[in-house]
């Protein structure tokens, strides 16, 4: 993953396979992140131009320190860009992230993102199911239409005995699957992934990888991935690697794992 650019990677275009090649539900313009540390300058991101169709599986490649989780803050909302522009296109038209208020961005987010964290980030004073209701809650989504979503979801990911558990009684692989089941259940259009088999063994890992490609195909989704495992390059519709602030793509996986 840490070779030099190869011929094969170019400026970010067209992916390796047509599964996302629908709308773009994403588009990235002139996104430019700079840091700055004491009187010094830091570009992080540089003039960064990349479209994510709707339906696409993405994955992010790049060294540590590279930008990849600048990136997803600035994709997700929560941190803004020095300047550029993140723009989605919804059901209801575009909408430009970069021009909404700090509340406006906390409640697109709410509605429109899922997320999946390497440490599984479930409340542990709630229970599996109470973890999965907290966000359709808080999109004001409540009563038996609400349980039975949860549980709908906590079925598809092979836990409906676990509803009632709490988090510190299952397995990491476990604690992976509901976090899976909590950032699919409110249907968001973007689903982040920071990571999500780092924490887990080689064979769990794969089997959450093989779980969250086949739920999030399932249901359209869009999943983009931030990950340093070389079983995910085999399942991606793309994949990308942050270089010296630029996405590029790469059309040969063997480049990517190298």
């Amino acid at each position: 993953m840490n070779s030099p650019l190869s011929r094969e990677e170019k400026a970010a275009g067209p992916n390796r396979s047509q599964a996302g090649s629908g709308r773009a539900l994403i588009a990235l313009r002139d996104l430019t992140k700079v840091y700055q540390e004491g009187e010094r300058l830091q570009p992080v991101l540089r003039q960064v131009n990349l479209s994510i169709h709707s339906g696409e599986f993405a994955v992010l490649l790049g060294r540590s320190g590279s930008g990849k989780s600048t990136l997803l803050n600035m994709l997700s909302g929560i941190d803004l860009p020095t300047s550029g522009e993140v723009v989605f296109s919804t059901d209801r038209g575009e909408v430009n992230l970069t021009r909404l208020s700090e509340r406006e961005r906390t409640l697109f987010r709410r509605v429109h993102i899922g997320f999946i964290f390497q440490f599984f980030n479930l409340i542990p004073t709630l229970s599996v199911e109470e973890n999965l209701l907290l966000p359709l809650e808080l999109n004001g989504r409540t009563g038996p239409p609400a349980r039975d979503r949860a549980r709908g979801l906590l079925e598809a990911v092979g836990l409906a005995d676990r509803a009632r558990s709490f988090p510190d009684r299952l397995s990491g692989g476990e604690q992976q699957r509901v976090a899976i089941a909590r950032a699919l259940v409110h249907d968001p259009l973007l689903l982040l992934a920071d990571e999500p088999t780092g924490n887990l063994d080689l064979e769990t890992g794969q089997r959450v990888l093989g779980l969250l490609d086949r739920l999030t195909r399932q249901r359209g989704k869009t999943l983009i991935m931030v990950t340093h495992s070389p079983e995910v390059i085999g399942v991606a519709d793309r994949l990308l690697r942050l270089h010296a602030g630029q996405v590029v793509v790469c059309d040969d996986p063997a480049e990517a794992s190298g």
